[in-house]
C-alpha cells in the first residue's frame, strides 16, 4: 500500500484531480492535529472544471501558507503578469505596441517614444520632424508623452528670452522673446491605419510686426509697403494645424495623406526650429528663405508613398508667404506645387532633394513667381565623448524675373554631456534685397556663428538654460547701404524647455 501511495503522490496534478485529496495519501506526513470526532462527509465528486481547485484545497490549509489565497480560476488561464496591466481590448491584432491605451507615458517619455511608430510609416517616431519631413532616426525623441483612451499624446515647447545686439548703421539692439509650443496626438485604428493631429503655436507674434534685428536677413514685410531687410520677421501665432492619415500596405510600404491650414509642404529640409542640428540655436538662419521658409503655408495638401527607407511625396500648397498680420488666417489658394524625395540609408542619416514652383511668394512682388530647388543631408551619432548632429544644405531660387540666387548652409550641434550644448553655423547667400537701391543687383553675403547653452533640470520634463552666441558677418560693401566695419551680432539668452 505504501508503494501505491508513493506512486500516486508522484502522479501529475490532473490525475490527482479526479477526486483524490492529499488527506487520503497515507505516505505523506501531515502536521499533527488534535484528535476530533470525525463526522461522515458526503462524498461529492467535484465537476470537471473545478477539479484543480478541489485537488489543491488541502494545500491551502498547510502551515506557513497565506490564510486567504487568491481563488483559482475555473479554467486554466494564460500566465498572469501582475506587474503589467494589460488593457482589455477586443480589437484586431493589427494594432501595434504604439497603441497601449491607458498606459501613462509621462515618465521616461523619450524611451517610450522610441517604441512608437511614426505618423506616416512603421518606422520609429524619432524619424519624423516638422510637417512630413524626415530626420535621422537615432536622436532621442524628447517630449512629454501621455495617453488618453486610444490616443497617444506628445507635448513639447520652449520659451527664449533674448537680448540681441547687431552692430553698425543697419543693426540695432532689442530685448524680445521667441517661443514655440507643439502638441501631437496619434491613434491606431482597428484596421491598422493611423490618424495623426498636430498643432503648433508661437509667441513671436507678440514681439511686433518688425521682428528683431538680424544682419543680412531678408524676406516678407512688416508694413505691406517695404521689404523687411536686416531684421527677422516674427512667425504667425498659429504655425501648424494639420491632420494626417496613414494606410499601411505591408510591413515596409504605406500611403499617407497630410493636410494643414497652416501646414508645411514637401519642400526643403526640416524647419530649423525642429532640426536636430539647430534646435538649441535661437538665431534664425539667414538662408531660411532659400531652404525652409514654407514651413508656415496657409493651405497644404500632401500625398506620399513610403517604401522601407524611401519616401516620395507631392504637395499642393499656397505659395504666398504669410502677410504682416500675424494673428489671422491668410487666404488658402493651393496654387503652388512641390515634390520631395527622401532617403534614410541608416538610423544616422537623412537626405532629401526637393523642388517647388511657388506662385507669387512675395507680397511686394506679386507678379514674380519662383522655382525653388533644395538638397540636404542631416547626420546624428553618439560616441563615448558625446553626441554630434550636423546638416549640410543647399538652396536655389530661380525667379520669373530672370534672377537666380543661391544659398548654402552648414550647421552643427555637439553635446559633450547632456547639460551642455555647443553649436555653430556657417552660411552664404546671394540676394537682391540687401541693397535696396539696386533691386536687380545680386550681392553675396555670409555669416559664421558660434554659441553655447547650459541647461539645469528643474523638474521632470522641465529645464532652464543660459547661453549666448557671437556671429561674424561678411556683408557687401556699399556707400548707399553701409554695414560698417567688422559687422557682427551677439545674443545672450535664457531658455525654458519642456520635453
Amino acid at each position: 500500500m505504501r508503494i501505491i501511495a508513493l506512486l500516486l503522490c508522484l502522479m501529475p496534478v490532473p490525475v490527482l484531480a479526479q477526486g483524490m485529496k492529499m488527506d487520503d495519501m497515507p505516505g505523506m506526513a501531515m502536521p499533527a492535529k488534535k484528535p476530533v470526532a470525525k463526522k461522515p462527509k458526503p462524498k461529492k465528486p467535484a465537476p470537471a472544471p473545478q477539479a484543480l481547485q478541489s485537488a489543491l484545497q488541502p494545500v491551502q490549509s498547510m502551515p506557513g501558507m497565506a490564510a486567504k489565497p487568491a481563488p483559482v480560476p475555473q479554467a486554466m488561464p494564460a500566465m498572469a503578469m501582475p506587474a503589467m496591466a494589460m488593457p482589455q481590448d477586443d480589437k484586431p491584432e493589427a494594432k501595434t505596441g504604439h497603441d497601449m491605451a491607458g498606459m501613462d507615458m509621462s515618465a521616461g517619455g523619450a524611451d517610450h517614444a522610441m517604441t512608437m511608430h511614426g505618423l506616416l510609416g512603421g518606422y520609429g517616431m524619432s524619424r519624423e520632424a516638422s510637417g512630413t519631413s524626415w530626420q535621422p532616426e537615432s536622436p532621442p525623441h524628447g517630449g512629454i508623452h501621455l495617453s488618453a483612451d486610444d490616443w497617444m499624446v506628445m507635448l513639447h515647447g520652449r520659451v527664449n528670452g533674448i537680448a540681441d545686439s547687431q552692430s553698425g548703421p543697419r543693426g540695432g539692439d532689442q530685448v524680445f522673446s521667441s517661443s514655440m509650443f507643439m502638441a501631437m496626438a496619434t491613434r491606431d485604428l482597428a484596421n491598422g491605419d493611423t490618424l495623426g493631429l498636430k498643432a503648433m503655436l508661437s509667441g513671436d507674434a507678440f514681439m511686433g510686426r518688425r521682428g528683431y534685428p538680424l544682419l543680412l536677413a531678408g524676406g516678407e514685410t512688416a508694413d505691406g509697403v517695404t521689404h523687411l531687410v536686416d531684421r527677422q520677421h516674427p512667425h504667425d501665432l498659429l504655425g501648424e494645424l494639420s491632420a494626417s492619415y496613414r494606410h499601411p500596405l505591408s510591413d515596409t510600404d504605406s500611403l499617407f495623406l497630410y493636410g494643414g491650414y497652416p501646414g508645411e509642404p514637401a519642400l526643403g529640409p526640416s524647419a530649423y526650429m525642429h532640426r536636430v542640428s539647430a534646435a538649441d540655436n535661437p538665431m534664425t538662419p539667414i538662408a531660411h528663405h532659400w531652404l525652409d521658409s514654407t514651413h508656415v503655408s496657409f493651405g497644404v495638401v500632401t500625398a506620399g508613398f513610403i517604401h522601407d527607407d524611401w519616401k516620395v511625396e507631392v504637395s499642393r500648397f499656397t505659395g504666398r508667404e504669410p502677410d504682416q498680420f500675424r494673428f489671422n488666417f491668410d487666404k488658402a489658394r493651393l496654387d503652388s506645387t512641390a515634390v520631395r524625395l527622401s532617403y534614410n540609408p541608416d538610423p544616422h542619416w537623412s537626405m532629401q532633394i526637393s523642388s517647388g514652383w511657388l506662385k507669387s511668394p512675395e507680397q511686394l512682388d506679386p507678379d514674380v513667381n519662383e522655382q525653388r530647388t533644395t538638397a540636404s543631408a542631416t547626420w546624428f551619432d553618439t560616441f563615448d565623448w558625446g553626441s554630434v548632429a550636423a546638416t549640410l544644405a543647399f538652396g536655389r531660387k530661380q525667379l520669373s524675373s530672370g534672377v537666380s540666387e543661391n544659398a548654402g548652409l552648414a550647421e552643427m550641434e555637439y553635446k559633450p554631456v547632456p547639460a551642455w550644448t555647443l553649436f555653430a553655423r556657417a552660411e552664404t547667400i546671394e540676394s537682391t534685397e540687401l541693397l535696396p537701391s539696386a533691386t536687380t543687383q545680386i550681392r553675396g553675403a555670409g555669416e559664421f556663428s558660434l554659441g553655447a547653452i547650459h541647461d539645469w533640470q528643474i523638474a521632470d520634463h522641465w529645464k532652464i538654460g543660459l547661453g549666448g552666441l557671437y556671429a561674424f558677418d561678411f556683408a557687401p560693401s556699399s556707400a548707399v547701404a553701409d554695414y560698417g566695419a567688422n559687422p557682427h551680432g551677439t545674443m545672450g539668452f535664457v531658455r525654458l524647455l519642456a520635453e
